[in-house]
């Protein structure tokens, strides 16, 4: 199943790179509007796939006026430089996962709380919803702009050189690779870890080096960041949701005509509900494809996690920092947490 999935995202990668090629003869002359997006993931990343195909789509349908370049895998530096850039003007569009977004918007991290979504449906209503819009408008207060549907990054799961994780108790001392956001480092102080902030572009030979022993990610970036070559154990916590917001300068966005905004928005937020689909279908193969890499998994009970976040006050915590509004925003989906 998973081969047969990889080999239909890599056809519409190629398919996608055909598409451009023909945009680029049809519309010879320069672009109006010529806009780099960068990233942290790989080509052959569902996020590249589908942005692959959602700026073809745009050049086509503006007839070349609007034309945007793919910078894939930290090319034009870390998360952090990246969201510096974007500000200023040196990158046009960016997705940024929530949880690193919040050192500038700190409502974007509410998406990223343990274990607060039990399903996809969960997160897609309350991100697609009165959340999400909350948060957008709060991002529209920082200088960027935020398009109405997130991209997936999925159910995080907790990774390991040394040891399974069983419970909340075997994460006691761990050095664990976290990103630079402050509610993963508050998460994991409340497991009683050792959190670490890495950017993502350095964490491969952070763990080869055993400057940390562990780390998490979804699935997907596991497998295609091959971070299997440096961890032993998998353990399917699903103990976070992250997913991408696609942001973009506001200055930039600005200068683009009502109708060119409307174009790049509709095919930005329509290839991210197919790029929600593909990050599924991927992970429904990946755990036999990493076992079949020498990963070793194991699937722990939730409780010991929940009532350790409870017990360390992580959810006061983080209540109070978010404030009434947004916090039942969130139970509203959710159900209650603290």
């Amino acid at each position: 199943m998973m081969t047969t999935t990889r080999r239909q995202l890599l056809v519409a990668a190629g398919a996608g790179a055909a598409a451009s090629l023909g945009a680029g003869v049809a519309f010879a002359q320069k672009a109006e509007f010529s806009y780099k997006f960068a990233n942290n993931v790989p080509l052959t990343h569902p996020l590249n796939i589908r942005g692959k195909e959602a700026v073809d789509a745009i050049r086509a349908e503006t007839k070349g006026r609007v034309d945007i370049q793919i910078f894939p895998n930290n090319q034009l530096g870390g998360d952090t430089d990246m969201l510096s850039q974007l500000r200023s003007g040196g990158i046009e569009l960016f997705t940024l996962s929530g949880l690193i977004l919040a050192t500038l918007v700190p409502a974007a991290s509410i998406s990223g709380i343990g274990f607060a979504f039990p399903d996809y449906d969960t997160v897609w209503k309350t991100m697609d919803g009165e959340l999400g819009n909350y948060v957008r408008a709060q991002i529209a207060k920082s200088g960027l702009l935020a398009m109405d549907k997130m991209w997936d990054n999925g159910f995080r799961q907790m990774t390991s050189s040394v040891k399974p994780i069983q419970s909340a108790a075997d994460l006691k001392g761990m050095k664990i690779r976290v990103p630079p956001s402050p509610l993963w480092t508050s998460m994991f102080k409340a497991f009683d870890a050792a959190p670490t902030s890495i950017n993502f572009s350095e964490t491969y030979s952070a763990l080869q080096t055993k400057v940390v022993e562990g780390q998490e990610n979804p699935l997907a970036i596991i497998s295609v960041a091959k971070l299997y070559e440096v961890q032993k154990y998998c353990s399917l916590t699903n103990h976070m949701w992250d997913g991408w917001h696609f942001l973009a300068n506001r200055r930039a966005w600005d200068k683009l005509p009502e109708d060119l905004r409307a174009i790049v928005a509709k095919h930005l937020n329509a290839t991210a509900i197919k790029q929600r689909a593909d990050v599924a279908a991927l992970n429904a193969g990946l755990q036999k494809e990493l076992a079949d890499k020498g990963m070793a998994f194991n699937q722990p009970k939730t409780d010991s996690f929940r009532e350790q976040l409870r017990k360390a006050g992580f959810y006061a915590e983080w209540k109070g920092k978010f404030g009434d509004e947004a916090w039942a925003l969130l139970e509203r989906s959710v159900g209650k947490l603290g």
